[in-house]
C-alpha cells in the first residue's frame, strides 16, 4: 500500500499558498484493508475513508466510466489494481493531477508543475467533457489565481460541452455550491466572464447574461455598459471583503436593466422592481439560501434609494429601514448597506471615492432604533394608533439625526 499527497494540497504547496484541506490517495489497497488500519468509511459512491487520527480524506485510487449525462452520470471502479497514473488521469486539470510520494517525489504524468510555472488552467484529457460541473470548476479558478489564462483548447472544450448540452444537466444545488464559492474568490467577476466567453452562463444565468450590451447613463456609469458595471461591483465587493450575502446582492442588483424597453435606453425607470421580479424565480431555480436571497432582494429593491439619503423625507428613511428589518436584524442592514456602497463604488472613476451615505444611514438606523417603542405604546390610549406614533417618533428621530449631514 502506498499513500500519495494529490490535488489541491500539492498545487498550492507549490505556488507558495497556504493550504486549507489536504486529499491523499491510496495505492494498492482494499477497503477491507483500510477498516484493518482504523479508517473509517464515508464515501457513498466511492471508497473514502477519514484517518482516524487527522480526520483527514484518504481515497482508494480509482478510476471512472461515463453513463449518463450530468454529473451524477459515472461508474467508479476503486480496487487494488488501479495505479496512480490511471487516477491522476481522471482529474480535471493538469495543476490538480501532481502527486506527492511519501518521501517528497513528485508524480507528474500532465505536466502540471509546467503549466504552474507558465501560469495556465489546462485539461488533463479529453475525459473532461464528460462532466459538465468541471466548467464551473474552471471558471471558478479562473477567478482564484487572477494571473492565471485558460488555454485555448480547453476553452473550446468548455464552450463544445455548452453547445452539446451537456451543462444543461447540472443541478441547481452543485450549481449553486461553485457560484458562492467563486463569489468568495478575490476576483469573482473573472468567472462570469469565462462562463459568458463559453457560453455557459447563458444558460446557467441568463438573467445576468443579458446584461452585457445594455446601456447605462454615461453621467452615472462612466462605464456604460451594464455587464462591465456588474463585473465591477463584485470585484469592488470582494475587494471589502463582503460576506456571501452581500457579494450575492451585488451580483444581482440591477438584474432589471436587462429588460428596459429599448426606446428608453439608457434610462432605466423602474428596473429596480423588475430586479426583484427576476431574483425571486432566480433564487428558487439555484436554490439560493435564505440569508443570500433576502440580502439580494433588499439590495435590488432600495439601491436606489440607498444612495440617495440625502434627498428622502425622514419617513421614507423610517419606512426603509423598517423594510430592512433592522430593528431586529441589524446585521442584516450592514450587509445591505455595504453591498450599496460596493454598486456606487464598482463604476469607472468611483473606485476610491467616499460614500458618505453609510455613515448617514448608520446615523438615522442608530436613532430609529433608540426609541423607546415601549414608552410609546404605554402613553398610547388607544392600541391602533402605536405603529403610527412610533413611526412618527423615529421620523422625528431621524430628522434630528440627520441634520448635522445636512448643514
Amino acid at each position: 500500500m502506498k499513500i500519495y499527497a494529490v490535488g489541491g494540497a500539492v498545487r498550492d504547496e507549490l505556488l507558495g499558498l497556504p493550504v486549507q484541506d489536504r486529499d491523499w490517495v491510496v495505492v494498492g489497497a482494499t477497503p477491507e484493508e483500510m477498516a484493518a488500519r482504523g479508517f473509517t468509511a464515508v464515501g457513498k459512491d466511492f471508497p473514502v475513508f477519514l484517518h482516524p487520527e487527522t480526520h483527514e480524506e484518504y481515497a482508494l485510487a480509482r478510476t471512472e466510466r461515463k453513463t449518463a449525462p450530468g454529473y451524477k452520470g459515472f461508474v467508479f471502479h476503486a480496487d487494488a489494481d488501479v495505479t496512480l497514473e490511471d487516477d491522476l488521469a481522471r482529474r480535471d486539470l493538469t495543476i490538480n493531477a501532481i502527486a506527492r510520494s511519501e518521501d517528497g517525489a513528485y508524480v507528474d504524468p500532465h505536466d502540471g508543475r509546467n503549466d504552474l510555472a507558465a501560469k495556465v488552467l489546462r485539461h488533463v484529457s479529453p475525459a473532461f467533457a464528460e462532466d459538465p460541473v468541471r466548467v464551473l470548476r474552471v471558471a471558478r479558478f479562473a477567478a482564484r489565481f487572477q494571473e492565471f489564462t485558460v488555454a485555448e483548447e480547453t476553452l473550446a472544450l468548455m464552450a463544445r460541452m455548452v453547445a452539446n448540452g451537456e451543462v444543461d444537466h447540472l443541478v441547481p444545488e452543485r450549481i449553486w455550491q461553485e457560484l458562492a464559492r467563486g463569489l468568495m474568490e478575490a476576483r469573482p467577476s473573472r468567472m462570469f466572464e469565462l462562463l459568458r466567453q463559453c457560453g455557459a452562463l447563458a444558460r446557467i444565468l441568463p438573467e445576468l447574461d443579458r446584461l452585457w450590451g445594455v446601456p447605462q447613463r454615461a453621467d452615472h456609469h462612466p462605464e456604460i455598459d451594464t455587464g462591465t458595471h456588474v463585473m465591477m461591483v463584485v470585484d469592488r465587493a470582494a475587494a471589502m471583503a463582503l460576506s456571501l450575502p452581500a457579494r450575492f446582492a451585488a451580483l444581482t442588483h440591477d438584474l432589471g436593466k436587462g429588460l428596459t424597453p429599448p426606446d428608453v435606453l439608457p434610462r432605466h425607470f423602474g428596473h429596480e422592481q423588475r430586479s426583484v421580479s427576476l431574483l425571486g424565480p432566480l433564487c428558487e431555480r439555484l436554490r439560493v439560501p435564505t440569508d443570500c436571497r433576502d440580502v439580494a432582494l433588499l439590495v435590488a429593491r432600495f439601491h436606489g434609494d440607498m444612495h440617495r439619503i440625502a434627498e428622502l423625507r425622514p419617513t421614507t428613511v423610517v419606512r426603509l429601514l423598517e423594510r430592512c428589518d433592522v430593528f431586529r436584524r441589524p446585521e442584516r442592514f450592514e450587509e445591505v448597506l455595504s453591498a450599496c456602497e460596493a454598486d456606487y463604488r464598482g463604476r469607472l472613476g468611483y473606485e476610491s471615492r467616499d460614500y458618505p451615505q453609510s455613515q448617514a444611514w448608520r446615523r438615522a438606523a442608530g436613532a430609529a432604533r433608540a426609541v423607546d417603542a415601549g414608552a410609546i405604546a404605554a402613553a398610547c390610549a388607544d392600541p391602533a394608533q402605536i405603529p403610527a406614533r412610533l413611526h412618527e417618533a423615529r421620523a422625528a428621530a431621524v430628522l434630528a439625526a440627520l441634520q448635522p449631514a445636512e448643514q
